[in-house]
């Protein structure tokens, strides 16, 4: 729906959803002038203030000032050199995950991807070993998850407070989460132990640019969770499609084993080898725009606002979209084909500002990108080294566009092992 608006109304378009006016922005620069030079005069759009049901005021959710005090408290931890410190955490979890797997055994990369991130991210973050929880995690998660159409329903409120099915089960994925991050938190404060990840640093932080205070446990929970969500949930979904573009592209495939046979020499992948993969990070990147895991971002003016001539009242939303914006054919050669030789220098620098934004922009753009960069580049190296994967024939493989881009039924694949 999104695209035939962009194709047949152009940069600026019309919608209504329900009571509610849209405006479609698919112009890099007028996607820029909403994220960047006048993001002051727009809040989160309707969904994510409704997903304060369930992350309450964490950085995907909040407004300022409280974002703003948050951020600083939370950015230490993405500092390039401790994200860096990650790494072999990364690789070795990948590689007991690929040692696991047989010759000519079924795999749902889906799964096993979320499997995978979601341990990293208990571990590198919260130094909390999760992988024996992680698949009633990942089924809270998906609950959660699951709730997308029911976050931007305008009778969602209401029925919230009825006992619904719906109800239920994200009161229980909430519960089930909560637990989870709660029990890390009071673990580490008994503890005492500065164990140099995100949770450490989050208790230890004070906001000395503000009122040098800390956080409480309420907003402990709040970013553990939005962070805990955020750092597995989109990088499974873009390496679980780079999986499947990679089995339906095997020229791009063969070029991305040379690369890894050639930096690596069968060695595990480390923070160090990242410059010299840039085959590796082209493919990445070309999934995440062909597939972007934040396929739409929202927002609501907080007065009337003017963009590209057109009027954008207040309580609107205004809606930017990766999925549509970086299938442009104005910025993209042959946009809909997978091509990661694509990703030079050159077309980068060419490129305008936002024709390519899977991690948003200005203020708001995601805090984990440095880390979800390194983490989909060494996990794709890990695989590559030793598996060829292959799709299951006849099984349907179809977006499901929630709050990320999901794989609908998952992705089956046979795992071949490179080299017999």
């Amino acid at each position: 729906m999104l695209e035939r608006a962009a194709r047949g109304f152009g940069d600026v378009a019309a919608l209504r959803f329900g009571p509610r006016r849209v405006m479609l922005l698919s112009d890099p620069e007028l996607i820029r002038e909403v994220l960047v030079a006048r993001h002051r005069e727009f809040i989160k759009s309707y969904a994510l203030q409704r997903a304060r049901v369930l992350l309450g005021e964490g950085l995907l959710t909040s407004e300022e000032p409280l974002h703003l005090r948050q951020r600083r408290l939370a950015q230490p931890a993405f500092h390039r050199e401790r994200i860096a410190g990650y790494g072999s955490v990364m690789a070795t979890y990948a590689e007991r995950v690929a040692e696991g797997w047989r010759p000519g055994g079924e795999v749902d990369v889906a799964r096993e991807m979320t499997r995978l991130t979601l341990s990293i991210a208990g571990t590198t973050l919260f130094g909390a070993d999760v992988a024996g929880e992680a698949e009633e995690i990942s089924a809270a998660l998906t609950d959660a998850i699951g709730l997308f159409d029911r976050l931007v329903n305008p009778l969602g409120p209401l029925l919230d407070r009825l006992p619904t099915p719906g109800t239920r089960r994200m009161r229980r994925a909430r519960a089930r989460l909560d637990a989870t991050i709660y029990r890390m938190i009071a673990e580490r404060r008994r503890s005492g132990v500065d164990r140099g990840d995100l949770l450490t640093m989050l208790l230890l932080a004070q906001d000395t640019e503000g009122d040098g205070g800390g956080m409480s446990d309420l907003q402990l929970r709040d970013e553990a969770l939005t962070i805990f969500l955020a750092g597995h949930e989109t990088t499974a979904n873009a390496l679980s499609w780079s999986w499947y573009l990679l089995a339906r592209h095997p020229e791009a495939e063969a070029a991305l084993h040379a690369e890894v046979d050639r930096v690596l020499g069968g060695r595990l992948p480390t923070a160090d080898d990242l410059s010299a993969l840039p085959y590796t990070r082209a493919v990445l990147a070309e999934s995440m725009r062909v597939f972007p895991p934040a396929w739409v971002l929202g927002r609501e003016p907080l007065q009337d606002v003017e963009i590209g001539g057109y009027r954008a009242p207040k309580g609107s939303i205004v809606l930017m979209s990766p999925w549509v914006t970086q299938r442009d054919p104005r910025w993209w050669s042959d946009p809909l084909r997978f091509d990661p030789a694509r990703w030079t220098p050159e077309t980068e620098a060419a490129l305008p500002r936002f024709a390519y934004f899977p991690f948003g922009g200005g203020p708001r753009k995601c805090i984990g990108e440095g880390f979800a960069w390194m983490e989909g580049i060494l996990l794709l190296a890990v695989f590559a080294q030793r598996w060829r994967l292959r799709l299951v024939p006849g099984h349907p493989v179809e977006t499901l566009p929630q709050i990320t881009l999901r794989p609908r039924h998952g992705i089956r694949m046979v795992a071949e092992r490179r080299g017999g």
